[in-house]
């Protein structure tokens, strides 16, 4: 069952790559169409999922108290980890973002296989909770370690604020939890738009991938794929039991834990000064990891 219902996810991602090879559409299609799934379809898709959905019988706070606290601990543990693996500036910021950054595409696909309308809704929720807490630590991380130089608060509160999936996450829980009326065409509108998120994004993810790339820095890119495939979903799940988060919810945590890193991490890194050759060895290595590791994670760690 589990096997079954992720197969699509990784057959879209290899599509995607096998797209990018071949050379169709183009090399240039490719950063539109990330372009336009950002700021476009992928808020649509955050604020008509929060804002439709029933979350009734939910109690949302011990679940954001889980996901912060697990991602907290991984953040504490990889900045524990750096005199250790003796990496430059540079190359920790990418390590950084490796553990703490997730894929919410793979996320979103992987849970809406699995659990249907009633896991969307938990996992947009997650979307509010982790994608500001990632980009707040991320980029922190990044312009302090990579450059020396840490970007002031007032930038940091630019960036987040004019976030395009923040805005989505943050319409969709006013209008979901002041029960605010929308008017049924720009809402079917949204949604219609947000239907695409899910392959595009799952696309986008296989069109990234640089295989051959990924084979150097064997020991760096093992140590990060393994904390973030195997070790967040662990520390998700115990954040979980810690803050007396079940059933579903857990399950949605759990899997937006043991996905891998975000393909985002690829542009932070070259627009912050971070390795960025290394972030795309990351990303494509935790991405092939994880379809090993997430069906894994969900059978032993998120069982539904």
């Amino acid at each position: 069952m589990i096997i079954e219902a992720l197969i699509p996810v990784f057959l879209v991602i290899a599509l995607g790559h096998g797209l990018r090879r071949i050379g169709f559409p183009g090399d240039a299609f490719w950063p539109l169409m990330e372009q336009v799934t950002y700021f476009v379809i992928f808020p649509c898709f955050l604020f008509s999922t929060i804002a439709g959905g029933n979350l009734e019988g939910y109690d949302i706070g011990p679940m954001t108290l889980a996901l912060i606290g697990a991602v907290a601990c991984m953040a504490l543990l990889t900045y524990a980890l750096w005199p250790i693996l003796g990496l430059s500036g540079r190359q920790f910021s990418s390590f950084f973002q490796t553990t703490v950054r997730w894929n919410g595409f793979v996320a979103l696909a992987a849970i809406g296989s699995l659990y249907g309308k009633p896991g969307l809704a938990l996992a947009a929720v997650s979307f509010g909770v982790l994608v500001p807490l990632a980009n707040l630590l991320c980029v922190y991380v990044v312009t302090r370690t990579a450059s020396g130089q840490p970007v002031a608060l007032a930038e940091m509160g630019r960036l987040l604020l004019t976030n395009p999936l923040l805005i989505g996450c943050a319409a969709g829980i006013i209008v979901n939890g002041a029960a605010l009326p929308v008017p049924a065409s720009l809402f079917d509108t949204a949604r219609l738009i947000g239907t695409a998120a899910v392959p595009l994004g799952l696309l986008a993810v296989g069109a990234s991938l640089d295989l051959a790339a990924a084979r150097s820095s064997v020991i760096v890119i093992s140590a990060a794929s393994a904390m973030r495939l195997l070790l967040m979903p662990a520390l998700m799940l115990g954040a979980c039991k810690l803050f007396g988060v079940e059933g579903t919810a857990m399950a949605v945590a759990v899997i937006c834990g043991g996905t891998p890193t975000a393909t985002s991490a690829y542009i932070l890194a070259r627009q912050l000064g971070g390795d960025a050759p290394l972030m795309a060895n990351l990303i494509t290595a935790t991405t092939l990891g994880a379809m090993l590791t997430l069906p894994l994670v969900i059978s032993l760690l998120a069982p539904g």
